[in-house]
């Protein structure tokens, strides 16, 4: 896999950890047969009344049984100490043969490291402080068969982390934390809006017509009905569909799909939570989006001062605001409004000498886009509100009434460019849209792909009549970068998405 495993295939310490684990796999797998041989089901189904390790360590005096899986294994003549880890952490088994007789305490050493074990017994202090288990019985819950890592020299390699989450999870705490924070967020999110009135819905994940987002589709096909269907993007003109029926406050939170390139921000498969809100306008959301990122980085972190990638982060304070335009003219020197057109506004980003790589750049919007997502975003620090994007960015939202070329939209930007929220008016003039969706065939005739499809469907639900309504989206990972101090959003991923092993050209991402 690229770079990383060849400098591993080197390196001789890690062929002599290849050697080790294939001895540590025949030794276990000698251990399986001698406990069959024994008579011992070596994976029983039913398990006894076990209570977490974490809430063993506070039962001293008392007897207690639990469950988890041996992370290591120390022998001291007639006595055995082992670490047992369950999902709330580890705990100590004291088995002495005086307590288990010769025969069970010598079964003991068929169980390797890596194997799930239950075991009961009192709950004592050793001599070294240690609150532990004094092993009466023990019964053996599952035989491992590979050698699972006792240290972290075992998965130096990150994308080993990602390919074998199973065994990261075991060996690394962060990663489960991760995990726990980012169900804890979701749980946050679904609450708050439930106490504001909202419902929570689902919509179609394989749509006849893509939208809702500048971004390109995966497609796949309906054999049954002999016709092509796309993975969403978004579960944007559907959110708006069930606002058009008369729900006002709705909400989902679900899988979306982007065939975009890999990257350290970028999964093509990733969570994404919207909600729309009917009689309200951006400027409305954008207090309602204060108040929620705050109450969910107190509830998460417990404090609403925090560091992301070595930067800090001050959320206390209320958020600043600042115009699409001004921000690209105070960190380019260019302002977009004076050069109207795609060729003046490319002569002058390159007489302002602007690395931007304009091969796939052939249009205003996409050229402007650039500009904002490559030099601007990232230099933002503190949460900041970027708000009235150029109206050919944002096909689905309403004019500025008091400037006809800006949408009335935000993004809530911090972290370095991370992106957490993304909010508009919604358009809900039938013509208007039907108009803006014409525009759009129009940039991708001339080269940007990534543009909203003509959906005839979603503008005949306009033409029903959409109320005055707020619309709004987060991708979840995004958020759980930032609460969790990653960098990379496969680090919040159970299962990110990897290129196929052995493919020409593969890295580790």
């Amino acid at each position: 896999m690229g770079e990383q495993d060849s400098k591993a295939e080197a390196d001789p310490s890690r062929v002599g950890e290849h050697e080790r684990a294939e001895a540590e796999t025949e030794t276990k797998l000698e251990n399986l047969n001698k406990i069959k041989e024994k008579g011992i089901d070596p994976y029983p189904s039913k398990v006894g009344d076990r209570i977490p390790t974490q809430e063993a360590l506070k039962k001293e005096g008392e007897k207690v049984s639990v469950a988890g899986r041996v992370m290591s294994i120390r022998e001291h003549g007639k006595s055995i100490f082992a670490d047992v880890l369950d999902e709330t952490g580890k705990i100590q088994i004291y088995l002495k043969v005086d307590l288990l007789g010769e025969e069970k305490f010598a079964d003991f050493k068929l169980i390797d490291v890596g194997d799930i074990i239950e075991a009961h017994g009192e709950v004592f202090k050793t001599q070294a402080g240690e609150i532990s288990i004094k092993a009466e019985d023990y019964k053996i819950l599952t035989k491992t068969l590979v050698p699972i890592p006792s240290s972290w020299y075992g998965l130096r390699d990150v994308e080993v982390r990602y390919r074998k989450r199973f065994l990261d999870l075991i060996v690394n705490k962060n990663s489960r934390e991760i995990l726990e924070t980012r169900s804890r967020l979701i749980s946050f999110l679904r609450r708050f809006m439930d106490e504001n009135g909202f419902i929570e819905v689902e919509t179609p994940i394989l749509q006849l017509i893509p939208g809702g987002a500048a971004a390109k589709p995966f497609i796949t096909h309906y054999n049954i009905l002999d016709h092509d269907f796309y993975l969403r993007i978004a579960p944007e003109l559907y959110l708006k569909r069930l606002t058009v029926g008369g729900l006002e406050k709705v909400y989902e939170i679900g899988r979306a799909f982007r065939n975009e390139g890999l990257s350290h921000m970028h999964n093509p498969e990733f969570t994404i939570f919207e909600f729309y809100w009917a009689y309200v306008d951006y400027e409305f959301l954008m207090e309602f989006t204060e108040k929620m990122v705050k109450e969910a980085i107190k509830e998460i972190k417990g404090t609403l001062q925090i560091e992301h990638q070595g930067k800090k982060i001050d959320f206390e304070k209320p958020f600043e605001k600042i115009t699409f335009r001004e921000l690209v003219l105070r960190d380019c020197g260019i302002d977009i409004d004076q050069f109207k057109d795609y060729e003046s506004l490319k002569a002058e980003v390159e007489a302002k000498g602007i690395g931007l790589n304009l091969d796939e750049v052939k249009v205003w919007s996409k050229l402007v886009d650039e500009l904002y997502k490559k030099v601007s975003r990232e230099k933002i620090i503190e949460p900041i509100f970027v708000v009235d994007h150029p109206i050919e960015l944002t096909p689905l939202a309403k004019k500025k009434e008091d400037d006809l070329t800006k949408a009335q939209r935000f993004q809530l930007v911090c972290g370095g460019g991370l992106e957490l929220a993304n909010a508009y008016t919604e358009l809900n003039d039938p013509l208007d849209q039907q108009q803006r969706f014409k525009q759009q065939l129009e940039m991708k005739k001339a080269g940007w792909d990534e543009t909203q499809d003509f959906d005839a469907d979603f503008i005949e639900a306009l033409k029903v009549g959409l109320p005055p309504t707020a619309g709004w989206g987060m991708g979840i990972e995004r958020f759980v970068m930032l609460l969790c101090d990653q960098y990379s959003i496969k680090e919040v991923i159970a299962f990110p998405t990897l290129r196929p092993k052995g493919k020409e050209g593969e890295t580790s991402q």
